[in-house]
């Protein structure tokens, strides 16, 4: 029986064209930093470095120490002085990066259909992003955080998807087990991994990611309206 659902959010519960966000993200992040002395490619490489630092962590460490260390490599003391900038960005600015995305009224619907059930709910979007700008993600696709039981950020994770281990610190969190769980994702290397635990998996296919052009014929997949019809199938089994 299924007890939980985890969702990813960028593409999945936000539509989004991911070129689009990170043009729209970035030139917004850097047009912030660049009266302190950041420059812009270099910051760009910076991030583009530490979100690499993320991916392949594989330490005890937070993804957001991994971050750090990786952006006080590039600027050093210019790091260290001006961090505060970086959070007010998130807290003042990172907002702005809303335009760049879609909404799909249904995500948040679903979301909240499915609260109604009994269901727990879990943002499990990659935790690449401090929990300020996780939040607000899920608050374009008109959602919060009192909507789900548990949300994953780069303060409160030590793995990222793709890795298999990303899937298996949540379960751990909150005290599940695989078969009791489904990810529901549009990006098939990062979400669709989740099947190789044992859990359910369903593949959204509004904003499809197929980078490495799998085989998606044997996923369960369609829209928000097909998701509920499949878990209305798994409740009558």
């Amino acid at each position: 029986m299924i007890e939980t659902i985890l969702f990813d959010l960028d593409g999945t519960l936000l539509p989004m064209e991911q070129e689009n966000f990170v043009k729209a993200y970035f030139g917004s992040l850097a047009k912030k930093l660049a009266p302190y002395g950041f420059a812009p490619e270099k910051l760009v490489e910076s991030i583009w470095a530490g979100m690499k630092a993320m991916v392949t962590n594989s330490t005890e460490e937070k993804n957001e120490a991994r971050w750090w260390e990786t952006f006080d490599a590039y600027f050093g003391e210019l790091s260290h002085k001006h961090r505060s900038v970086l959070e007010e960005y998130y807290a003042k600015d990172f907002d702005k990066v809303r335009h760049s995305c879609g909404h799909n009224p249904a995500a948040a619907e679903l979301v909240r259909e499915l609260k109604a059930r009994g269901y727990r709910v879990v943002l499990a979007t990659n935790p690449v992003f401090p929990a300020m700008a996780t939040e607000q993600r899920a608050g374009w696709a008109g959602l919060n955080i009192a909507d789900f039981d548990l949300i994953t950020t780069y303060e409160n994770s030590t793995r990222c998807k793709p890795n298999p281990e990303y899937y298996t610190e949540i379960l751990t969190k909150i005290g599940a087990k695989a078969e009791e769980c489904m990810m529901v994702g549009n990006d098939v290397a990062e979400d669709m991994i989740a099947e190789t635990l044992g859990m359910k998996v369903f593949l959204l296919t509004d904003n499809l990611l197929n980078k490495k052009e799998l085989d998606i014929s044997t996923y369960r997949k369609g829209s928000f309206g097909e998701l509920l019809e499949y878990i209305n199938e798994l409740e009558n089994t």
